[in-house]
């Protein structure tokens, strides 16, 4: 059976703090793991009012402490905007402090937008064009030292934490690949290329002493509530947060609001139905169909789900029904 594992935005909601965002995820976490969750993963985005994982080692760390089985990691860290030593030693520090519990998976984006990561970039002629090279690099740092190494990451060295190639386009299908790594693909968010790169990733695996065969993870939102009513009312609140991104007006978390998709012209709904059209949203039985129906259509090895719910109690409850619903389709099979 696919398992199931968690990405969290860490969703900052209007008229809430940082610090309740941060909190909430440390409770999302461990009620993730009492059922049953595989992975935690937290994300890098920068200037983003409604995002509190920008130091996404930091919160990791902090995740990681408060639990003690599910596996916690990048989903991702955006490469780009640091030198691969500096990402060895940070993961390689929580990999330390939380044995075989840290993943890392590796992005090729800023994160944000244009001008917040030229504030980024660790010096000017940094490039998502030296994302292979930096990868390599980077997976240098975690093996034993080799004879004549002048530098090493340390902590990080020996530690060999898992790597993963994130991506939204072809271009991350093919280095993954390439490398022999797994692979996630961005279909929450960004859907068009996944089927495509999934034929890619799969048809052109090479063997790695990584990996023996290809595995994919793939990006889903969920809402799951005791109706399909009450779950497409949750679910407005991140209709309403990507409206408000595409139309350059990010933001907190909005209040969810009745019948939102109702009141957006063509335009904005056929980009909520192209950008969104990897979401489940329902009651349980909803769900039970809709999962069912995503896992024969892509083969995913792993979904990585996540819910952008502005109430923190109904979120914790969307988790568990979908914890819920996985487990008896498994008992089922």
């Amino acid at each position: 059976m696919t398992s199931l594992s968690v990405l969290d935005l860490s969703p900052v909601t209007q008229g809430g703090t940082v610090a309740q965002s941060l909190a909430n995820t440390l409770d999302l976490a461990r009620h993730a793991e009492r059922l049953g969750y595989k992975r935690y993963w937290l994300a890098e985005h920068h200037n983003m009012p409604g995002i509190a994982s920008a130091a996404t080692a930091v919160v990791i760390a902090h995740v990681a402490a408060g639990t003690s089985t599910i596996r916690v990691g990048a989903g991702g860290i955006m490469l780009p905007n640091h030198a691969p030593l500096i990402i060895a030693e940070q993961f390689g520090t929580l990999s330390a402090l939380h044995p075989g519990r840290i993943d890392l998976g590796l992005g090729r984006a800023p994160g944000t937008d244009m001008v917040t990561a030229q504030a980024l970039r660790r010096n000017l002629d940094a490039s998502v064009d030296n994302f292979p090279r930096d990868v390599v690099e980077l997976m240098a740092y975690f093996e034993p030292v080799a004879e004549g190494q002048r530098v090493h990451a340390i902590p990080g060295e020996g530690e060999k934490v898992p790597v993963w190639i994130l991506g939204s386009s072809l271009y991350g299908a093919q280095l993954a690949a390439m490398l022999g790594l797994p692979y996630a693909f961005a279909s929450h968010f960004a859907p068009a290329e996944m089927e495509r790169a999934l034929e890619l990733y799969r048809s052109r695996f090479e063997p790695s002493a990584h990996l023996e065969k290809p595995h994919v993870m793939l990006g889903l939102n969920v809402v799951a509530a005791p109706t399909d009513d009450e779950a497409r009312y949750l679910f407005s609140s991140l209709q309403q947060a990507f409206v408000n991104l595409r139309s350059g007006r990010p933001g907190k978390l909005p209040a969810p609001v009745e019948n939102y998709a109702e009141q957006l012209g063509a335009q904005e709904r056929a980009m909520l139905g192209h950008a969104l059209s990897c979401a489940i949203t329902g009651s349980p039985e909803t769900v039970r169909l809709g999962l069912d129906a995503f896992i024969r259509r892509t083969g995913a090895d792993e979904l990585m789900v996540t819910a952008q719910v502005f109430d923190h109690a109904a979120r914790l409850r969307s988790f568990e029904i979908l914890a819920d619903v996985h487990r008896q389709m498994a008992e089922a099979a």
